[in-house]
């Protein structure tokens, strides 16, 4: 198939557009059985859930699984399903990733390769391990949905991720991620040729082409409030499209800043956000752009727990958001750490480095854990009524007693960084 490029940067890509696409990705194709991989609604405003309806609508002839692409995340619940990819998608469509099980490994990536593109921070091989769902060879054609976006882990978010990360194995997603938190997150994001995104194009040339039958559609989404506009659909096999991609998300969701941020309030959307694992992309996605001795505060209605999973948020509980280079000591240290090294590359990524303060707004965790946790506490309450979400606009405002602050709707959308 040819690549299927389109974009509208002024009024976005509107249904009939993207539908157009769609059918000609799948045109003149014989299938009996495909698998769609879109984000899961943690990507609320990545377009994936419109086109993995619109998906399973025109392959009505056809049978049809969807496995969100969960990597460490928690499934997603009957509602979430509902919420993100409509109604009409049955339940028992939906096949379930767990990323410590279910996984099959299909091969290494060498200490060398390793070594090299990590400028020798890193001299370990690399297991490339994948859901077992992806290599069941019944299905004629899988489709990889998801969202090109500034990332903390591999820089630009999506074309293989939703593979090695979304759906691959423990092991891959542990030093994967430990590997962008050493080689240090202000050098990876917003740039598309990182150590991680290395390790994952020798995954995808060397096991991922040859075992499965994968093609990706990629979107680059704006939003305002609970609008998302589409304004570049890329569809295809090679990273041409993501590299296309990846320039146009560069334009629109990369944010220069004149100066940096001294006061700093994040909205949290509590349909998509209920983790600081998730949540603290409001530290991730901000904290280039962020003043030393500045203040961040993050407004978190529907954040309950720190891990997506019981291990990693006891192993969050336990040691807290102290910093990198107490993470990587304590990695050599504690045995359990060590051997989830996910968890200890989101400690890194989660620490402003003492040079900022990082203050969550909830009421569902106690001030206590919250403290305990390496962050300040303020109740949502209180937050709320001095800086009403209602009442700021995307950018710089004054607060009634005269406080400069610039606010960010989702940090999901978007990474602020000075000029």
């Amino acid at each position: 198939m040819n690549s299927i490029i389109t974009e509208n940067t002024s009024t976005g890509l509107n249904t009939e557009q993207i539908r157009t696409c769609l059918v000609e990705s799948i045109r003149n194709r014989t299938l009996n059985k495909v698998l769609l991989v879109p984000p899961d609604i943690t990507r609320l405003n990545s377009g994936a859930g419109l086109i993995t309806e619109m998906y399973y609508e025109l392959l009505s002839d056809v049978h049809v699984d969807i496995l969100p692409a969960l990597g460490t995340h928690a499934p997603m619940t009957r509602d979430e399903q509902i919420s993100f990819f409509g109604d009409k998608i049955p339940a028992d469509r939906f096949l379930e990733h767990n990323w410590r099980n279910d996984i099959t490994k299909v091969g290494e990536i060498p200490a060398e390769f390793v070594s090299k593109v990590s400028d020798g921070l890193i001299n370990e091989s690399i297991d490339v391990e994948l859901s077992n769902y992806l290599l069941d060879p019944s299905y004629d054609l899988i489709i990889s949905i998801g969202q090109v976006v500034p990332h903390e882990v591999v820089g630009m978010a999506n074309y293989t991720k939703n593979i090695v990360i979304g759906c691959g194995g423990s092991s891959f997603i542990n030093r994967s991620h430990m590997l962008g938190a050493v080689y240090g997150m202000e050098k990876v994001m917003g740039n598309t040729n990182t150590p991680v995104r290395k390790v994952f194009d020798y995954a995808q040339d060397h096991f991922i082409t040859k075992k499965i039958p994968v093609e990706y559609v990629l979107t680059v989404t704006v939003s305002t409030g609970d609008n998302t506009s589409i304004i570049g659909l890329y569809i295809g096999k090679d990273r041409i499209c993501f590299e296309q991609a990846a320039r146009l998300s560069q334009k629109h969701n990369l944010i220069k800043m004149e100066s940096p941020i001294e006061t700093c309030v994040v909205m949290l959307d509590e349909r998509e956000f209920h983790s600081t694992w998730l949540g603290n992309k409001a530290i991730y996605r901000t904290r280039m752009a962020m003043a030393d001795g500045g203040r961040l505060i993050i407004l978190a209605p529907g954040v309950t727990r720190f891990g997506e999973d019981d291990v990693n948020d006891r192993l969050i509980r336990k040691f807290g958001y102290i910093g990198r280079d107490k993470i990587l000591q304590l990695c050599k240290t504690d045995p359990e750490l060590g051997s989830n090294l996910s968890a200890a590359a989101h400690l890194i990524h989660g620490s402003s480095e003492g040079r900022f303060e990082v203050i969550y707004a909830t009421d569902k965790l106690s001030k206590e854990d919250v403290e305990n946790a390496g962050f300040s506490h303020m109740p949502l309450s209180e937050a709320v009524s001095k800086y009403n979400p209602e009442n700021l606009s995307p950018g710089y405002n004054m607060t009634a007693d005269g406080e400069e602050v610039f606010f960010i709707e989702n940090p999901a959308v978007g990474l602020w960084t000075k000029e």
